[in-house]
């Protein structure tokens, strides 16, 4: 009876949802870069981890260690910032430690790629593998650059002072030099 009286009058809440994409921290296209991110690290990591024989594994562990690294925790980004999971982790800094993660990423992705391209035997495999830890570098410095061009750098928000705890910013406003209500004769 009860549902009766409020259905007509109530609009489902849209944020409800458990996927809040698009969202204050992740828009539709960043979405899509993230999960192209999370593809080619993986793809990266199953063909390094298919190598058998290496000439310098220590540039094969870098690498594998890099595109493992960037797999996981870009799931993991995706995973919190595509769904309300990000709200109970008690981090108020998105936007920061996403623009920073994904940078040293593509920074770590260019220099065990170059690493890994140049101590490998030249198979197949191995090849692939860097061209697929290239691909994810280039994925990554694109989510950096549609970062900065939606958004601008996290950590200055156009003249604005930011929050430090998660509320609005408080804003000191100019004394008032009019009187409201002045009575005039």
């Amino acid at each position: 009876m009860a549902s009766e009286v409020y259905s007509s009058t109530t609009t489902p809440n849209p944020k409800s949802s458990w996927c809040l994409v698009p969202s204050e921290h992740l828009d539709k296209i960043r979405f899509l870069l993230k999960i192209t991110e999370v593809l080619l690290s993986f793809v990266a990591f199953i063909l390094e981890e298919v190598v058998s024989s290496c000439a310098s594994c220590t540039a094969l562990y870098f690498f594998e260690f890099v595109s493992c690294t960037a797999f996981l925790f870009t799931l993991l980004l995706l995973i919190l910032l595509s769904t309300t999971l990000h709200t109970r982790v008690g981090i108020t800094c998105w936007p920061k430690l996403d623009f920073l993660y994904t940078a040293g990423i593509a920074l770590l992705f260019l220099i065990s790629s170059i690493v890994f391209a140049a101590g490998n035997n030249g198979s197949t495999l191995e090849r692939s593998a860097v061209v697929f830890g290239f691909l994810a570098m280039v994925v990554f410095v694109v989510d950096l650059f549609w970062f900065y061009k939606t958004r601008g750098f996290p950590w200055q928000r156009g003249g604005k002072p930011e929050s430090s705890n998660g509320g609005p910013a408080v804003v000191n406003s100019p004394p008032e030099t009019e009187k409201l209500n002045s009575v005039t004769e």
